[in-house]
């Protein structure tokens, strides 16, 4: 039965109800005597009472797909409003349902291209900051060696003082490239990526533990960058936000088939505040491959990030590839020439991470 029909029905009862009470036995006498003051009432309250049932009863079904409207959130994909019965709102909820579907796969096609785009600039510009400014400044230090070989002792001084400062620029920038293009995934593999990461972070005021477990599936490229990417925002936002000094990164299997990825700390935790840009994109990430993002409190405080992939994982995130027309892997070029670069030059050190005033998540 429609909607149209059931609020009609209602209101024909109630209307019915009061007809029958007008042609009843029931009179009511100028003046209103008191029995016939409490008979009206009672059948007025009566009638209106039996009214707002009947219609709780019938808009139920709209206002639990309103609460789904309100709750909807194409980075957060859960559970439909079930549609039951064949009415106008059941035909609603399953429109509903089918919209969410569909905004939620474009959803998930504009995000794969705007990371690929992405991660392909963040190549470029680690491989221009390699091969353009790494080079020059190394260049310069060369020359700054020579000269200081044919100096004057007190200008030496001031030469190799320069000479620091300079080295100490072309690390951060081969820090920085690295960073923005992670090279070891491509040549040593996820495990040995993600203990590289967690060097990288280690500080005097952080440490950062990493517990791999040997064993895993088969990843495809794609689930691998978004396992790193992940893992790299967690760390990014421990050593920058939460105020923490100890985080721990563990990748395990996942029973049946998939991986979990944890990065847990024991800072301030969430908390309530806004989901900042960086969650943002690890959900985005997650949703290419078809995993599952939760960001929440840990078991004994700080915040844990869980990442689950599931073992529909990679065929979600080749059917994206496929659907892009360009792979995810493609920003993730090959080091070759960095290492080289590194091998020959000898100045490269490990740097520790920025590590800024603790601020709200991102």
């Amino acid at each position: 039965m429609s909607l149209y029909w059931r609020i009609f029905l209602l209101n024909a009862g109630v209307l019915a109800v009061a007809t029958a009470l007008l042609l009843g036995p029931v009179t009511v006498s100028t003046p209103v005597r008191f029995g016939e003051a409490v008979i009206v009432l009672g059948g007025l309250a009566a009638m209106l009472v039996i009214n707002a049932v009947l219609l709780k009863v019938g808009l139920a079904p709209l206002a639990r797909l309103n609460r789904a409207m309100d709750a909807a959130d194409l980075l957060k994909p859960g559970a439909r409003p079930a549609a039951d019965g064949n009415g106008e709102i059941a035909a609603l909820t399953r429109t509903f349902n089918a919209m969410l579907d569909r905004l939620e796969a474009e959803r998930a096609t504009s995000s794969g291209r705007v990371l690929t785009a992405l991660e392909a600039e963040r190549k470029r510009i680690a491989q221009e900051l390699h091969d353009e400014i790494g080079q020059t400044l190394t260049a310069v230090l060369l020359q700054l060696k020579h000269v200081a070989d044919h100096a004057p002792e007190p200008v030496r001084t001031d030469l190799h003082q320069v000479q620091e400062t300079t080295r100490a620029s072309l690390d951060e920038i081969r820090r920085i490239a690295r960073r923005l293009r992670p090279g070891v995934l491509e040549e040593l593999g996820l495990h040995s990526a993600l203990r590289s990461l967690a060097t990288e972070f280690t500080t005097r005021r952080l440490g950062v533990t990493a517990h791999l477990t040997s064993g895993l599936p088969q990843l495809d490229p794609a689930t691998e960058l978004v396992l790193y990417r992940v893992a790299q925002e967690g760390l990014t936002n421990a050593a920058r936000h939460s105020g923490a000094t100890r985080v721990e990164v563990h990748l395990r299997p996942r029973p049946g088939h998939g991986v979990v990825l944890l990065v847990t700390d024991n800072g301030r935790g969430p908390g309530d505040a806004p989901e900042g840009a960086g969650i943002r994109g690890m959900r985005e990430r997650a949703l290419l491959i078809g995993a599952e993002l939760v960001v929440g409190a840990g078991r004994h405080g700080g915040t844990q990030v869980r990442l689950t992939v599931t073992d529909t994982a990679g065929t979600a995130a080749a059917n994206i590839t496929d659907t892009m027309g360009t792979s995810l892997t493609e920003a993730k070029g090959s080091v070759n020439a960095e290492v080289r670069a590194d091998t020959g030059s000898g100045t490269d050190t490990k740097t520790e991470p920025d590590t800024d005033p603790p601020g709200p998540p991102r």
